[in-house]
């Protein structure tokens, strides 16, 4: 009746979702946002099937190649593109670097706070990604912890918890890698001192899947207070293009109920510019840390600071809450990883460094922010935290909210600032959505079979009694998740236990007996340091050298 009485006619009703299709005049959308009988509004999407390879039985749309295992259509979206190369013929130069990482540190004036021995130390962050590689700066002991490999590299021992991909590796470095600050130039994360618990849930070819993540999130709520275990951070430096409302969205859903548990859930606004106006899911979510990209111009003061074209705005309900640096920023390189062979061109630095821009690098360095303002104060909640950085933040006066939200973090500011007694009061997500809807126009394809459906990597149907097992933080036992075996049982040495997966895909084909992974690095010497009969996390380097690496792209995806 009231869309209608706006002006408006139903043209479709999803009872089971409790969801209609409407159409609206535009200048009547906000006034039906605010009724208190609906949820949400949201705009319909149309879904393009598009770009469609095969390799070995495995297709993707949109996709980036994998070995016989499943193929995504930009699956669970890594927020980077537009890497830029090292300046022709030059020397790479930290210090005059804007975007190298002790140069992002001070632009976040992050600093003196780790220069007086606030260094993260002793907060977890939470690193769902394409897992960690055990390279300089990361390498030291607990430096590193990993949580179970949801990720179809799982399936061989010799890739299981590293980073075939080279994201997670990077991320994890903006940080919290620790050079030792032997020098004022080291390579030094935000955070320092901090620990990272790194859930690889990416693949060699960065495929995953929208159920693995919320798998991975489930895991990072229910054991975020095991003994020895104190995480405070989740870094998500990825998104969907979902179809529906934070309100109902189970992506959304699983971050929030994170959030609520006391855990400070930074995610990546997205790197679709001015395209769409939505951020990507979860950052829609209002309660969680969505950040966004700032690009100083290479210069000294914020006066003419900009917010990259590729950093997603708002819409003017849902912006950013912060930015951060994302402009070509140093990173750990993974070598032979499938990011460093397709872009090392334009990318690589050195031996050991590489430069990528992305919303993911922002959310980083917020990450390792936030893990500095709650070894200060641990007494912080979430709400407080992300109050302080919003409330602290510098605008920057050549972009507008909607691009960049409160603005530019001052970590200084945030930590001499006193606690706000403030609680977020947006209506809470119920999770009760579509899976299917919040995967947005990406598919996995197995076997010529596409994952669709409320149904997760098995073919389980994600239900009600999932969602309540979520809220009450017990989704996962043992290593049992919704229904199926997705990890060992219990702890070996500094990892979750691998597994090998038991039942069948989606696509009716049993997991048991695939091959995976099949392009992983030569022999165990790695970019000229032999580190052959060492291990890191049980798993050492082996197999055969990388297939299927191409792209025509690029741009980090």
């Amino acid at each position: 009746d009231e869309v209608v009485r706006l002006g408006g006619s139903v043209q479709r009703e999803l009872r089971g979702l409790g969801i209609a299709v409407v159409t609206l005049p535009t200048d009547a959308v906000a006034t039906l946002r605010s009724n208190a009988a609906v949820l949400g509004v949201t705009p319909d999407a149309a879904v393009q099937l598009t770009g469609v390879r095969r390799v070995r039985g495995v297709k993707a749309v949109k996709g980036a190649k994998n070995a016989r295992g499943a193929k995504n259509a930009r699956g669970a979206k890594n927020a980077d593109l537009n890497v830029k190369g090292v300046q022709a013929g030059g020397r790479y130069d930290v210090r005059k670097a804007a975007g190298s990482l002790v140069n992002v540190v001070k632009a976040t004036k992050a600093q003196d706070l780790v220069s007086s021995g606030i260094t993260g130390q002793g907060i977890d962050v939470a690193l769902i990604d394409s897992g960690v590689a055990p390279v300089a700066g990361l390498e030291g002991a607990g430096k590193v912890l990993n949580g179970p490999d949801l990720s179809f590299d799982s399936q061989n021992r010799s890739t299981r918890y590293l980073d075939t991909f080279g994201h997670g590796t990077f991320m994890a470095g903006i940080i919290g890698a620790d050079d030792g600050r032997r020098s004022p130039w080291a390579y030094t994360g935000v955070a320092p001192g901090a620990r990272i618990v790194s859930l690889k849930v990416a693949d060699a070819y960065g495929n995953s899947d929208v159920s693995q993540v919320i798998a991975a999130i489930d895991w990072v709520v229910q054991h975020r207070n095991d003994p020895g275990m104190n995480i405070r951070v989740l870094n998500l430096s990825f998104g969907t293009p979902s179809l529906q409302s934070y309100l109902l969205d189970p992506l959304a859903y699983a971050a929030e109920v994170a959030w609520l548990k006391g855990i400070v859930v930074v995610a990546a606004a997205g790197n679709d510019g001015t395209g769409t106006g939505k951020l990507l899911d979860p950052a829609q979510d209002p309660y969680v840390l969505a950040v966004g990209a700032e690009d100083n111009q290479d210069s000294r003061t914020i006066s003419d600071d900009t917010i990259p074209d590729f950093s997603t705005r708002g819409d003017g309900v849902r912006d950013p809450d912060v930015v951060a640096p994302g402009a070509s920023i140093q990173g750990l390189r993974v070598p032979g990883s499938y990011i460093d062979r397709t872009f090392g061109a334009t990318g690589i630095i050195d031996d050991r460094f590489f430069r990528g821009s992305g919303t993911s690098q922002a959310a980083a360095v917020v990450s390792g922010a936030a893990a500095l303002l709650l070894q200060q104060r641990p007494e912080l909640t979430p709400d407080q935290v992300k109050a302080l950085l919003t409330g602290t933040a510098r605008t920057l006066p050549a972009a507008n909210r909607q691009a960049q939200g409160s603005g530019l973090i001052d970590v200084q500011a945030a930590a001499a600032a006193p606690a706000p007694a403030t609680q977020q009061t947006f209506p809470r997500s119920d999770g009760s959505g579509s899976l299917d809807a919040a995967r947005g126009t990406n598919r996995l394809v197995a076997n010529g079979v596409p994952l669709a459906g409320e149904i997760d990597i098995f073919g389980q149907p994600y239900n009600a009694r999932t969602r309540a097992r979520q809220a009450a933080g017990e989704a996962w036992d043992g290593g049992v998740w919704n229904g199926s075996s997705w990890a060992g049982s219990s702890w070996a040495g500094s990892s979750w236990a691998g597994s090998s997966w038991a039942g069948s895909s989606w696509a009716g084909s049993s997991w048991a007996g695939s091959s995976w992974a099949t392009g992983v690095w030569t022999g165990s010497s790695w970019a000229g340091s032999s580190w052959a009969g060492s291990s890191w996390a049980g798993s050492s380097w082996a197999g055969s050298s990388w297939a299927g690496s191409s792209s025509a792209t690029g741009s980090w995806d």
